[in-house]
């Protein structure tokens, strides 16, 4: 049975574009369409397990996209959303609000209807909702939808409608729903701020650095890790998100609006200094290399690996020919397995390393944390609201 999708676009050429590309296979079918988010969460309400995905829009008349989003989640209502955004300055900011306020991942939207057909916007559509639709959230959340037809459904004919009325075993049910979800337990639980005066006289002396990768699921998981982090942490922070160009400065300068510590999007030449994170920007790579008796930041444009870039292989395999004494590996959420080799180089080569993956029960996508496990070479795992804790634990403060 193809998985069922809710497309939500005040653009009636934008929703006819993304219904026949999910349209196109077996696999997945357009079940109902809104052209604005009221339409949009009637619509999820009403059948709120019915949908895998959804495709969302930003700027829509009536209830925007994340007017939207911070109304499910007010409503603790879990829906697996993916946002198409422009890749415009106010677009990328928008976008790190809809992440921060629970959408799964999102999609670049082309900036003209020739690249709209093309086959990169195709894919891109495809991938993300292969990846969307196989999350944990999802399936469990889709698994006891029923074959009831959503309001806006009238046989093969699709249109937009709105539901004035929710039955109170409705409301239940979706309560319901919400209170099994452990990982929306543990995600949407903001873990206190790390304590300081914990972790001091650790490692005193040593030259520490923290390398962190991530992707799917990572600019919300972030937050509940980077705010929580001692603004004296005893070491420099070089992360990797995968995302394009664009969007890093945005998630860099969210983060820092919020944290003790301070974040900026990685620049070419930055010194690494403690109590700082650095943010390799969207469609670079990032390494660390030596200059001096410094640490600083290297960028490059060398194509993407494995359709990555920033890949954060490319940053643990630099840290080769650096000489920390220490590196603090760190795995979060992520399709994939990006990092696993770069971190199997820097413990064939003899460098000390602790490693510390994210667990499966608070993954969006349990990928790159799975990968790196099962190398054997990791130290501990641990659940979202404890990473930043276990990184204190083992850096120390200064």
């Amino acid at each position: 049975m193809a998985k069922k999708i809710l497309v939500i676009d005040d653009s009636a050429l934008m929703r006819r574009v993304i219904s026949d590309i999910i349209n196109e296979g077996n696999e997945y079918e357009v079940a109902a369409i809104a052209k604005d988010g009221l339409e949009g969460f009637d619509l999820i309400v009403s059948n709120p397990n019915l949908y895998s995905a959804i495709i969302l829009d930003i700027n829509m008349p009536k209830m925007n996209g994340l007017e939207l989003l911070q109304k499910l989640q007010k409503n603790h209502i879990e829906q697996t959303v993916i946002v198409v955004s422009t890749v415009a300055k106010e677009g990328a900011k928008e976008t790190i609000q809809a992440l921060e306020y629970g959408a799964f991942d999102f999609v670049t939207k082309p900036e003209n209807y020739f690249e709209t057909k093309g086959n990169d916007f195709k894919k891109r559509i495809h991938d993300m909702l292969n990846v969307a639709t196989s999350s944990k959230a999802s399936v469990e959340r889709t698994r006891s939808a029923t074959d009831v037809k959503p309001s806006g459904y009238s046989g093969s004919r699709l249109t937009s409608g709105r539901t004035s009325l929710i039955s109170s075993e409705k409301k239940a049910s979706i309560d319901a729903i919400s209170a099994l979800r452990r990982r929306n337990e543990i995600n949407d639980t903001i873990p206190p701020k790390v304590n300081p005066s914990r972790f001091t006289n650790i490692k005193s002396g040593s030259k520490k650095v923290v390398a962190l990768a991530c992707s799917t699921g990572g600019p919300k998981s972030l937050q509940q890790v980077i705010p929580m982090l001692p603004k004296n942490l005893d070491a420099g922070v070089v992360l990797v998100q995968h995302m394009p160009a664009g969007f890093t400065a945005s998630l860099a300068a969210r983060l820092n609006e919020i944290s003790d510590i301070n974040v900026k999007e990685g620049a070419d030449g930055d010194v690494i200094q403690k109590g700082w994170v650095y943010i390799a920007p969207g469609g670079k790579h990032i390494e660390v290399v030596k200059k001096a008796s410094e640490y600083v930041i290297k960028l490059n444009d060398e194509p993407p690996i494995d359709g990555l870039r920033p890949c954060a292989n490319v940053m643990y395999k630099s840290l080769v020919q650096c000489n920390y004494d220490e590196i603090t590996c760190v795995v979060l959420t992520g399709m994939g397995a990006d990092g696993t080799e770069g971190i199997k180089t820097l413990s064939a080569s003899h460098k000390k390393i602790h490693v510390i993956a994210q667990d499966e029960d608070s993954c969006v996508v349990y990928g790159m944390p799975k990968a790196i496990a099962q190398t054997g070479l990791v130290d501990e795992v641990v659940p979202l609201n404890k990473i930043a804790e276990t990184i204190t634990k083992n850096v120390g403060v200064s």
